[in-house]
């Protein structure tokens, strides 16, 4: 076969290939492209191709792209496909991005975008943030999965108030993605309500005026770095209940009770250590008065025997002494005491 004859015929061999490419092609997304076609958002088939060998869904982009295009919004397939390979939900996207746009919203694709990957997992999504921008939801302050009902504070009167509170909060798309969860908002008015309960000079005047504690928490700015803008703060319930003053000053009497009495205790004890050092003090004199006079006799035997003591002295003494005890007993007093009364 002539060389010539030979390029003809791969020639037509590749022409056929081709063609049954192109046919396959035309018969594969034949139906994709008419609906897209006729809906007003037209789709290449050299771009339905490129989905298929990326493994994009091709219904899922197709369909996004149209639904876009209705509510008008120019979306193009390329956005959706790189949303759809980073693993965002095209479809939550695409209804968000509607939602906004009925509700005069200011959210384009990529903010969108970002929201639904910020929330992936996280049981929200981008569309709920949306509709909660659009229709503000009420949150429970404490919320009551934590196990606690009410918020307990104490006013300056020592009387404590329960509170239950709701806040009702809108989505601040602007802030979404980075920005503190209700929990934050929770906790933040719950601290205020506390705060604005504790600087009131009665439990009566928050029972009086319980919107109160809404201004001072609303004039706070607690939705700063929050996802969330807060509307409005309603105090559901207030409860009165115990006198936490009265019963903290029953403890410190007690306490104060119980350092005096500890106090007077040790002046006591330390008085009954001194009583007792003194009786050894006394006993200890005793025993040096009778050591004393235990050398009066030595001493005046020493005397005679030197001659400055004579027998004629001696019996002066003897008589000095009977006459000072004959005097000491009709004084009425016992001479063995040294002349103390009886």
């Amino acid at each position: 076969m002539p060389f010539t004859q030979l390029l003809v015929v791969v020639a037509a061999l590749i022409a056929g290939v081709v063609a049954v490419i192109v046919v396959f092609v035309i018969i594969s997304f034949i139906n994709i492209w008419i609906q897209a076609r006729f809906s007003g958002a037209p789709v290449s088939f050299l771009t339905l191709l490129s989905m298929r060998l990326r493994r994009v869904p091709i219904g899922l982009i197709v369909q996004s792209r149209i639904t876009g295009v209705k509510a008008g919004l120019p979306l193009e397939t390329d956005p959706l496909e790189a949303h759809f390979l980073a693993g965002g939900d095209v479809n939550q996207v695409v209804r968000a991005l509607v939602a906004a746009e009925k509700a005069n919203l200011n959210l384009g694709f990529n903010q969108a975008a970002a929201i639904d990957l910020a929330t992936h997992q996280s049981g929200k999504s981008v569309f709920e943030a949306v509709m909660t921008s659009v229709n503000p939801r009420v949150i429970d302050c404490p919320n009551p999965a934590s196990g606690k009902q009410t918020i307990d504070a104490v006013a300056k009167d020592g009387i404590q108030l329960s509170v239950k509170a709701r806040v009702t909060v809108r989505t601040h798309l602007d802030r979404f993605v980075g920005g503190a969860t209700e929990e934050t908002i929770i906790a933040r008015v719950g601290e205020g309500i506390v705060t604005a309960i504790g600087s009131a000079g009665s439990y009566k005047d928050v029972l009086e005026n319980p919107d109160t504690i809404s201004k001072r928490v609303l004039e706070k700015g607690l939705d700063a770095g929050t996802a969330y803008e807060i509307l409005s703060i309603d105090i559901a319930d207030v409860d009165v209940g115990d006198n936490v003053g009265a019963r903290l000053q029953t403890e410190q009497a007690e306490a104060n009770k119980q350092i005096a009495q500890a106090s007077a205790e040790t002046r006591r004890a330390l008085a009954v250590a001194t009583e007792q050092e003194m009786k050894a003090k006394t006993q200890e004199m005793r025993a040096k008065v009778v050591e004393a006079e235990a050398q009066i006799p030595m001493a005046m035997a020493e005397a005679f025997r030197s001659g400055r003591l004579g027998v004629m002295d001696y019996y002066r003494m003897q008589n000095i002494q009977a006459d000072s005890k004959m005097r000491q007993s009709i004084a009425g007093e016992d001479p063995g005491k040294g002349g103390q009364s009886s």
